[in-house]
């Protein structure tokens, strides 16, 4: 663990503060990123901004729990709880169809993400990340030619075929 060899990032001070910054933007930012590749509705911008105030709050959570007394994990659990209006904003149905969905659940391990950064928890939040890009990248292209090989999807669409909110 990074905090067992370096306990001071645990700490609630202004270093550990801009390194969670930090890490918060390049986290989400890279499932953003992907996200923006696809056309989805929440890409960048969007999760970057969820994981950072998932991050403030659980380190808002962490400095009152070290300076007063109380439970830190209740701001996280209010958090959790929070995403899911912003999280149901983008999804959308339409005559049966659901778009949306993955982006409400990127967002969603955005701000989970972005907790484990805020209690300093940092391997969670790489390993988490780098999870998320590999199910949104990769696992999407892996299904579309597993359901082109039954038979299942039309040989002439293209492994990438997304609009601007579908994803």
């Amino acid at each position: 663990m990074i905090v067992d060899k370096f306990p001071w990032l645990l700490e609630p001070n202004l270093l550990t503060l801009i390194i969670r910054t930090l890490m918060a933007i390049i986290c989400a930012g890279v499932i953003g990123f992907e996200r923006d590749a696809h056309g989805s509705a929440a890409g960048l911008r969007t999760h970057i901004l969820v994981c950072l105030g998932a991050m403030i709050a659980m380190s808002t959570g962490v400095f009152a729990a070290t300076h007063f007394s109380g439970d830190a994990s209740r701001i996280g659990a209010q958090v959790v709880s929070g995403i899911g209006f912003l999280g149901a904003g983008t999804i959308m149905v339409n005559r049966g169809h659901i778009k949306g969905l993955t982006t409400a659940a990127g967002l969603w391990t955005s701000a989970c993400i972005g907790l484990a950064i805020g209690t300093g928890f940092y391997e969670a939040a790489i390993v988490g990340s780098v999870a998320v890009l590999i199910v949104e990248k990769w696992l999407k292209g892996l299904k579309k030619r597993i359901m082109r090989k039954r038979g299942l999807l039309d040989d002439n669409e293209p492994i990438e075929n997304e609009s601007r909110i579908v994803d």
